[in-house]
């Protein structure tokens, strides 16, 4: 079953111009998932091929093909699935038939793989990374609609040069501004600092402003992602957790959800001292929704006196994604804070 979204013809090619060429690599999530019967609950289920035949008017914007990655609700993402889209997206934007690329996603955790694309890969041509909140077997389904519009992006001419961009209800949002906002609500993906960079409407794809601090950091063919773990602050943290992650091994990284300013309680200065004792990267983000760290109180600069980095205005999530992506070039916290400040 094919929906209309919008009358037809309305972005169709004129004067018999060639069709550009978007390649869809599918993830699963929300706008791949149907309802299972026996299990009562969404499973993601259907192909990235079934989902681009089910948006009408598609094809008069592009000719879009699909290559199936993973079939995963986003809680199931992984580093390893990051490194193969990196991976393909760079080898498919480097082929002068490719215009831009498309990646289905589950809203979960689709800010994270969005930054990720984002620092690593290298072409200037498109990106969208694009989900839904309702199911494509849900009355008010919002997947077919962002799909269409995703594509209208990743063909679009304003779109070259602006990185990975989300692309949901209409709106375009910079990968490493964006953050999921509402567990249900279709409008989930806002820039809360800084706002949309553009829209997707019913007549055109526009931009009105482009995206803040964005850097590339190509990953090396044999690129390992190291094992980086965010930890949260609370009233009454012990600092427990962290030591239990150091006894453990195995741990490459560490980004601390700080309080306010990226404070952390003195238990958990203690801790992290031993963290960076132990020779392993520590940065602290804030746990708070907006505004950028500044090492303003005496907790900040003794954070800093033991190396380590701030966040800048990365929420925990982000800064773990940029940690992992950094961490392939150094470990040493001087440079890391110089990447983490571009």
């Amino acid at each position: 079953m094919t929906l209309a979204l919008f009358p037809a013809g309305l972005w169709a090619q004129q004067d018999g111009a060639a069709l550009p060429h978007v390649v869809v690599l599918a993830t699963g999530g929300t706008i791949a998932s149907t309802y299972d019967e026996q299990a009562g609950a969404l499973r993601a289920a259907l192909t990235g091929e079934e989902i681009v035949a089910s948006v009408e008017g598609l094809a008069e914007v592009a000719r879009v093909s699909v290559e199936q990655i993973a079939n995963v609700n986003s809680r199931d993402m992984t580093p390893r699935i990051w490194l193969e889209l990196s991976r393909r997206a760079n080898e498919l934007l480097a082929m002068p038939d490719v215009a831009g690329v498309v990646v289905t996603h589950g809203t979960d955790t689709l800010e994270e793989t969005a930054y990720f694309l984002d620092l690593t890969v290298t072409s200037e041509k498109p990106v969208v990374v694009v989900g839904a909140q309702r199911a494509p077997t849900m009355r008010d389904s919002d997947g077919p609609r962002n799909m269409l519009n995703a594509v209208r992006v990743a063909v679009s001419g304003e779109a070259v040069g602006m990185g990975t961009l989300v692309v949901m209800n209409g709106q375009i949002n910079a990968a490493r501004e964006v953050t999921k906002t509402n567990t249900l609500d279709v409008e989930t993906f806002q820039t809360l600092d800084f706002g949309l960079l553009g829209v997707a409407d019913l007549e055109a794809v526009r931009f009105y402003r482009a995206p803040t601090r964005r850097q590339t950091i190509p990953l090396p063919a044999d690129a390992r992602l190291p094992n980086v773990v965010i930890v949260s602050e609370y009233a009454g943290s012990d600092g427990r957790a962290i030591e239990l992650l150091l006894e453990d091994g195995g741990l490459d990284g560490l980004v601390v959800a700080g309080l306010g300013l990226a404070h952390v309680s003195t238990p958990t200065l203690s801790a992290l001292r031993r963290v960076r004792e132990a020779g392993i990267p520590v940065v602290v983000s804030s746990r708070v929704l907006t505004g950028r760290i500044v090492p303003l109180y005496a907790n900040n600069v003794d954070l800093l006196d033991i190396g380590a980095v701030e966040a800048d205005n990365l929420s925990p999530q982000k800064a773990r994604v940029l940690l992992m992506v950094a961490m392939t070039r150094t470990t040493e916290a001087e440079a890391l804070q110089r990447i983490f400040d571009r």
